[in-house]
């Protein structure tokens, strides 16, 4: 009988769990046709009305850099530096992570455990920033009104460091 009634007292936790949302952040990293090719480093971050960061969302640079010497080049994404990099202790567990190569790429914030569920309804902007040693720096900015609907999709482009930057709601 017990078993029973702890199995009952279980599932609507498992059942709100599994209904969790997520925000999913797809970019992509255009591949260069130049002589010297760096990775980006690439900060996400979400902006109020204000312009202000409510919060970030990645900063993916050279992690394995010996004596975290990649944090070095974390300036030269300047929009982001400074508006809230500076402020930061790198690396930042849950927000900071390794540079990405070429291609499309996916992270997904889950809501629930992210500054994302405290958020007041509203507009923002998903800021991507990247910057590329011996190379670029492109800012891309995607409008969305929090709280998104299930199934939504929010999309810009960019012209040189990034290709196509889409949010998702799901």
């Amino acid at each position: 009988m017990k078993l029973r009634y702890s199995i009952a007292l279980s599932l609507p936790l498992a059942s709100a769990s599994a209904m969790a949302a997520d925000l999913a952040l797809k970019f992509e990293v255009p591949q260069l046709n130049v002589a010297e090719y760096h990775r980006p480093y690439i900060a996400a971050w979400l902006e109020n009305a204000d312009q202000k960061v409510v919060t970030n969302l990645a900063v993916l640079y050279d992690v394995k850099k010996k004596d975290n010497a990649g944090t070095k080049w974390l300036k030269d994404m300047r929009q982001w530096w400074r508006k809230s990099g500076r402020d930061l202790a790198m690396p930042v567990d849950g927000v900071s992570g390794a540079t990405r190569a070429p291609g499309e790429h996916t992270l997904a914030f889950p809501v629930a455990k992210e500054a994302l569920d405290k958020l007041p309804a509203g507009q923002y902007v998903l800021v991507v920033e990247a910057a590329r040693e011996a190379g670029g720096r492109e800012l891309v900015k995607v409008p969305l009104t929090w709280p998104m609907k299930p199934a939504q999709t929010a999309s810009a482009k960019g012209k040189e460091e990034l290709g196509n930057v889409t949010v998702h709601y799901k």
